[in-house]
């Protein structure tokens, strides 16, 4: 065959085609089980990382193992509650952290929202929710530890898909998380979440706010949002942990009727 005709070219071209296509999915059905381990390894980073662990993971020589161990040792419970507050049974609180996009986009009462329970090595039990958002140009998403009041923040952990670099992407940075350790979001029992206020030093003596990004104002303001609305998803399953178990009272003049009952009984 000609090897300068037009046929010769079509039907070389289309066999390097077709054998660079299947050596690329080859590739990537055999790399699919070490990418979904690293994914669910980097997940469990951020978790640790939410409550302060995790950080010399970059340091060790197997960092996958390291990460592994830590969250086995640290993370002693997960579960999943609904939006209406009740745990949900039977569903891996872990996997769901995939699809928490479409979680939060169902009604109320159908979201399956996923809670992490972490105990530090001075007995400090800490509760972990995830977070679901968006920001400028992509996907936005975190995880936020409470103290075991449910209601101040140990730590917060943020990631995004695509802000850009040095503005919105500054979300996944240390110096924006940081700000909100402290922060509560009731206010007087009130749900009040975080804002996320605009200008250096905006936030400054507010127990519920923290400084947005430096340009990176719709980003800031996706955080805000997101922090609500998930927050505000939790809302009922925080209230039933926090609320005070009723008390009966009994009147005096019952009481005095059961004592003297009781005393009429060992005659």
């Amino acid at each position: 065959m000609n090897k300068n005709n037009n046929v010769y070219i079509v039907i070389y071209a289309t066999v390097m085609i077709v054998i660079v296509a299947v050596l690329l999915s080859v590739a990537a059905m055999s790399l699919k089980g070490r990418q979904q381990a690293n994914i669910a390894v980097e997940k469990q980073g951020a978790i640790l990382n939410t409550i302060g662990l995790g950080g010399d993971a970059d340091k060790v020589k197997d960092k996958t193992k390291y990460i592994q161990d830590e969250y086995a040792k640290y993370i002693i419970d997960s579960y999943v509650v609904n939006g209406l507050g009740d745990r949900v049974e039977g569903v891996d609180a872990f996997a769901l952290l995939d699809m928490l996009k479409a979680e939060y986009a169902k009604p109320r009462e159908e979201m399956r929202l996923p809670i992490f329970t972490a105990k530090l090595d001075d007995g400090t039990v800490l509760n972990i929710l995830s977070v679901y958002g968006a920001g400028l140009w992509g996907p936005i998403w975190g995880y936020i530890a409470l103290e075991n009041d449910w209601d101040t923040i140990y730590g917060a952990v943020f990631a995004h898909q695509g802000e850009t670099p040095g503005l919105g992407a500054e979300i996944a940075t240390p110096h924006f998380a940081d700000q909100f350790r402290g922060k509560t979001i009731m206010s007087d029992g009130e749900f009040v979440s975080i804002a996320v206020l605009k200008g250096v030093g905006a936030s400054a003596g507010n127990d519920h706010a923290v400084d947005a990004v430096s340009g990176g104002t719709i980003t800031s303001r996706g955080v805000e949002t997101m922090l609500y609305d998930c927050l505000d998803a939790y809302l009922p399953f925080i209230e039933k942990q926090t609320a005070k178990p009723s008390v009966e009272i009994v009147p005096a003049a019952v009481a005095t009727n059961v004592e003297e009952n009781k005393i009429e009984s060992y005659e």
